[in-house]
């Protein structure tokens, strides 16, 4: 079940200065993350909902051992569920855990994470998900910033 966070929850300083994590709503009440062109039923979306202002539950979760050049390693991920106004919508995210630093480094006992199916999560903004200077890829031509689940 998800709940609304109030507006002293915020994990930095200016909650408005961080990009909102948007799901968008269309006509027939249904909701996606990201936004698709059409909705499940055919229609453009009509509204957009920060589920950064939201919980969320863990689904399911994992941790990839084999990670993509500039991704931290070990790489806790997890699929949780949004309850919006009794509407579903889920999400494939990195789980926060004690060991995030801004290198990506840390050992497995820090990159470890304390969390289970049905655990309660919150959305926190980072300015990095990855490392932006690993890759074929021009640094720039990316968005490297993102939305990580916090256990709480």
């Amino acid at each position: 079940m998800s709940h609304e966070l109030n507006d002293n929850s915020s994990t930095t300083d200016d909650h408005g200065a961080q990009p909102p994590m948007k799901a968008f709503r269309y006509p027939d009440g249904s909701i996606t993350y990201p936004e698709h062109p059409t909705g499940p039923n055919g229609g453009a979306s009509v509204e957009v909902i920060d589920l950064s202002e939201y919980t969320a539950t863990v689904l399911t979760w994992t941790v990839s051992t084999a990670t993509p050049s500039g991704v931290r390693r070990p790489n806790p991920v997890a699929i949780v569920e949004f309850d919006i106004d009794g509407e579903s919508v889920r999400a494939i995210g990195q789980l926060a855990t004690a060991g995030d630093f801004d290198d990506g480094s840390g050992t497995d006992e820090e990159m470890s994470v304390d969390v289970a199916i049905g655990d309660e999560v919150r959305p926190v903004y980072v300015d990095s998900l990855r490392d932006s200077a690993s890759g074929i890829r021009a640094a720039e031509s990316q968005e490297w910033d993102g939305y990580r689940f916090d256990p709480i």
